[in-house]
């Protein structure tokens, strides 16, 4: 993983969360930690990663991501064993 990709990852994991993180940067750490993107209807996407799916809704028309959608990514990523410590 490159530099801003950790930098993603730790942003995710700050607290309180924060409200700055750019949905292109999630997706572009995903591909880096191996995952696959799928496109669904509309603005939904699909996250797939060490053999679990999440599904989140791509904000728009800010390209900043919501907290609620931060909070829930994080708690997928710690379901399946991605954190800043454990990479």
């Amino acid at each position: 993983m490159r530099k801003k990709h950790y930098d993603t990852l730790n942003a995710i994991f700050e607290s309180p969360i924060p409200s700055n993180v750019k949905w292109r940067d999630i997706e572009s750490l995903i591909v880096a930690l191996g995952g696959e993107i799928s496109e669904g209807k509309g603005s939904r996407v699909s996250f797939k990663l060490n053999n679990s799916i999440a599904r989140f809704h791509r904000p728009h028309p800010s390209p900043d991501t919501d907290k609620g959608a931060i909070a829930n990514l994080r708690e997928w990523l710690i379901k399946i064993g991605v954190t800043p410590n454990g990479n």
